[in-house]
């Protein structure tokens, strides 16, 4: 198993949850965390440990950004006139990483993350190679003409484990991404529960 799988996986039973939907998560399995104490570790949780943990599986679910890149993000978000958590997750689906796992050219927010970085994505016909570039509405995002037949982009599109939004306008032929609109909550096809009500009021205390 790759560093990266595990620690995607490690995340899945620190959660308790399988917070990506997929169906080889362990906790499909076993539902508490790693480690021999794993099992114990259901006590009922403090004001601060349910907002902690609502920012953790947040952050974790965009391929477990660093403290620092997540409250940046945050930050950005406090600024903007209106609900902050729903400026935030809104923000986060701009990120060019997450609009490539949407709409399901890769398997998973890791390999997005991998696939751009390596440069197989264009945004308005230009080379972006940054997974957090930010994504504006109506730009078009497409796979390069060289990186079309990749296995990893026909596994992705065959995957039934989740849905494509509708924020974003996917021609699966010509493999390109119409960036509609900015998301809020409601529209984010989330397999879990997301509280970023809670991530507001975490930094807000902290």
């Amino acid at each position: 198993m790759t560093k990266r799988t595990s620690a995607k996986y490690k995340i899945d039973r620190r959660m308790g949850e399988n917070i990506w939907g997929r169906p080889k998560s362990p906790v499909n399995k076993r539902e508490y965390g790693p480690g021999q104490h794993g099992q114990r570790r259901k006590n009922k949780l403090s004001d601060f440990g349910t907002q902690l943990r609502a920012k953790q599986k947040l952050k974790g679910y965009y391929g477990d950004l660093t403290e620092k890149q997540f409250r940046k993000i945050y930050t950005e978000a406090e600024r903007v006139k209106g609900d902050t958590g729903e400026m935030l997750v809104g923000l986060l689906e701009r990120r060019l990483d997450a609009v490539v796992y949407r709409a399901k050219l890769v398997p998973t927010v890791f390999a997005a993350r991998q696939f751009v970085n390596h440069g197989h994505v264009t945004v308005n016909g230009q080379r972006v190679n940054i997974a957090s570039y930010r994504v504006k509405e109506g730009d078009i995002i497409a796979v390069r003409e060289k990186s079309r037949q990749l296995a990893i982009i026909a596994e992705a599109l065959a995957l039934t484990e989740r849905d494509t939004p509708d924020y974003l306008e996917i021609d699966t032929n010509k493999l390109t991404v119409k960036f509609i609109r900015t998301p809020g909550l409601g529209d984010i096809p989330y397999p879990v529960v997301m509280e970023p009500n809670l991530v507001v009021e975490y930094y807000a205390k902290n």
